[in-house]
């Protein structure tokens, strides 16, 4: 099966987040399996600079963006260590630019039509290319308009009248929401300019516009794809959700062990597996507290933080919770990332305050973060929502043990530490309910405790470790939503939604 991920982000060529992750590993995962995937995205600076082998095609464009015509290029390339195809679509005044999205006090302001530019690019590149493609995997609010373009501009095209669908949810609070007027750019008539197509409150929404079109929709766990079909989850979209819930998939995001993994990652300072853990993360221990200038305390639990410092990865908890633990819980902290700056302030005070207890690092390494899931006893993830999250499936491999608020993918991958857990052997972390900060102290106290009992804490490291949340899982899930997306585009356009 012929399948073309249409995304903005695939690593190593450009990444902002988990979306760049899954394209950049999922598809070799699917090549591996039989399913011929192909990826096209921007070219945008960060892919031109990624030090991947890229080469021209000699295929030139020319969109149409509102009463313009637009002139681009396609280049060819590959996913590392495959032969997976990646074609990137070159225009410069769109995508030569500093960030993928956004200036540093805002979304770039013309997205609408870098988004507008792409989509279509894409249509015109299947045929271009003669790629033979049989399903667009579609991902997140930038590829919104491509569901809703093969189904109208585009529904006389011969070499797309066979393409069914597929649109990948990973994260639904960013939904590409533009001012009604943009609806110039994307070519297509007022008429679909309603509550039951693109228009939302007034507004042109990329996601929404995904929602009523595709053939199938897929989000990124499977608990997320049930709490999306309600408030606050649902950001909004709940009546287009419910309507197509037959058609709503969630399918858990995988990791990459061939750049997660203890056993051959050139980051650390000691390699080990599940038979020698101990030795192994004790060496680890001790290099990240010499890194980070933590005392050199193997008999103190070590609890790390990766990531954005905001709200919705509940940061707003750990501030509330952290300068209390910091004064009275003999255990040391790191944390590394950036995000709000009251937040960024607050931490680096509190390192000041306690250095041997609390090490702060802003700003991000991905060698620096490999060494702290090592290092690291336990790992801190009390989000508010997560739709999948990937860093309490690292951590699991790397005997970190995960302590997370119960929701998105982290409820689909860690289960709480209780009598009857440990009893059945399926305990691989701590988990809590409410997005509280009495809720999160508690259960960090829980894993303080069992820190403290050998058998239980080797218990839960060990079977974290064994634990197999490989993309070979997921690809073949994917392969078999292929094949729904395929029988379910025969049975024609889904019927538009009665509610918003």
């Amino acid at each position: 099966m012929n399948v073309l991920f249409a995304t903005t982000e695939a690593l190593p060529f450009s990444k902002t987040g988990g979306l760049g992750d899954v394209c950049g590993a999922l598809p070799k995962a699917l090549s591996a399996i039989g399913v011929r995937p192909t990826l096209i995205l921007p070219a945008f600076r960060q892919a031109m600079n990624s030090g991947q082998a890229i080469e021209e095609t000699g295929v030139r464009l020319e969109v149409p963006i509102g009463r313009k015509k637009v002139m681009g290029e396609l280049l060819r390339s590959s996913l590392p260590g495959s032969d997976v195809p990646v074609y990137l679509v070159e225009q410069h005044g769109y995508y030569n630019r500093p960030e993928l999205y956004r200036e540093p006090d805002g979304d770039y302001v013309d997205n609408c039509e870098r988004f507008v530019f792409f989509a279509r690019a894409v249509l015109e590149a299947i045929g271009r290319l003669d790629l033979g493609t049989q399903v667009l995997h579609c991902h997140d609010w930038q590829s919104g308009l491509l569901p809703v373009y093969l189904r109208t501009l585009y529904a006389d095209r011969p070499e797309l009248a066979d393409v069914a669908t597929l649109f990948t949810i990973h994260n639904l609070a960013y939904q590409g929401s533009f001012w009604h007027w943009d609806m110039e750019l994307t070519g297509l008539g007022w008429e679909h300019f309603n509550w039951q197509e693109v228009e939302f409150y007034g507004r042109l929404n990329f996601m929404k516009a995904a929602l009523t079109r595709a053939d199938m929709i897929s989000t990124v766990s499977p608990r997320y794809a049930e709490e999306i079909l309600d408030p606050p989850m649902s950001c909004g979209l709940e009546g287009i959700l419910r309507h197509r819930r037959d058609d709503l998939v969630g399918v858990l995001n995988g990791v990459d062990y061939s750049a997660w993994d203890p056993a051959d990652d050139p980051n650390l300072v000691a390699n080990y597996t599940v038979d020698n853990w101990q030795e192994g993360k004790g060496t680890c221990k001790r290099a990240l507290q010499a890194e980070v200038g933590l005392p050199l305390r193997r008999d103190v639990p070590l609890l790390a933080n990766i990531g954005r410092l905001a709200d919705q990865k509940g940061f707003d908890l750990i501030a509330e919770v952290m300068p209390r633990l910091a004064e009275q819980v003999d255990a040391q902290w790191v944390l590394l990332g950036t995000g709000e700056p009251r937040y960024e302030q607050m931490m680096l005070r509190l390192a000041a305050e306690h250095p041997e207890r609390v090490a702060v690092r802003v700003g991000f390494s991905n060698e620096l973060a490999h060494r702290i899931e090592a290092g690291a006893d336990m790992f801190l993830m009390p989000s508010r929502y997560e739709p999948c999250g990937l860093n309490q499936m690292y951590s699991l491999r790397y005997g970190a043990v995960p302590i997370v608020r119960e929701t998105g993918g982290l409820a689909d991958t860690i289960t709480n530490t209780s009598e009857a857990t440990l009893a059945d052997g399926t305990a691989n972390g701590f988990s809590f309910a409410d997005a509280s900060a009495y809720a999160l102290s508690m259960a960090i106290d829980r894993a303080v405790r069992a820190y403290r009992s050998e058998p239980v804490w080797r218990q839960l490291v060990e079977t974290g470790m064994r634990q197999d949340w490989s993309w070979d899982r997921s690809a073949r899930q994917y392969a078999d939503l292929y094949e729904q997306t395929l029988a379910r585009a025969k049975k024609g356009e889904p019927a538009l939604a009665s509610g918003r």
